[in-house]
């Protein structure tokens, strides 16, 4: 069997609020429970395995590889939301997308000060 990626744990200080806000923001199925966590199933069958902690949470990056359409409507709910988004990692070009390999992407943040990233097309695919 190849090496693939199953899971990981998302670190939240409340990870109802936490998972929501990734169902809702990326329009996936509604989380379910299993034992401490709360999980969101994505399309290649990653789970994101959200977590309660008290204490300090370092911010992770998180990407995700989506359609066009799939991009309107992320981009649609962040809108909604008044959401902050960056064409680049280090949040120097607020309010921007990028267009990088002829796709579109953008970088924006959940409650927690995770830093996902949307993009429509694999980064060097061009």
């Amino acid at each position: 069997m190849a090496v693939q990626l199953n899971h990981t744990i998302v670190l939240s200080h409340n990870k109802e609020t936490s998972a929501t806000f990734f169902t809702e923001t990326l329009g996936l199925p509604e989380a379910v429970c299993y034992g401490p966590f709360l999980v969101v199933e994505l399309a290649n069958g990653v789970s994101l395995d959200f977590q309660d902690t008290d204490g300090d949470i370092a911010a992770q990056h998180y990407a995700f590889l989506i359609s066009e359409s799939e991009f309107d409507e992320v981009f649609s709910r962040l809108g909604e939301r008044g959401a902050d988004y960056w064409a680049d990692p280090g949040r120097r070009r607020l309010g921007e997308i990028n267009h990088h390999d002829g796709g579109r992407g953008l970088y924006f943040e959940d409650p927690n000060g995770h830093l996902l990233e949307v993009i429509t097309r694999p980064y060097g695919s061009l």
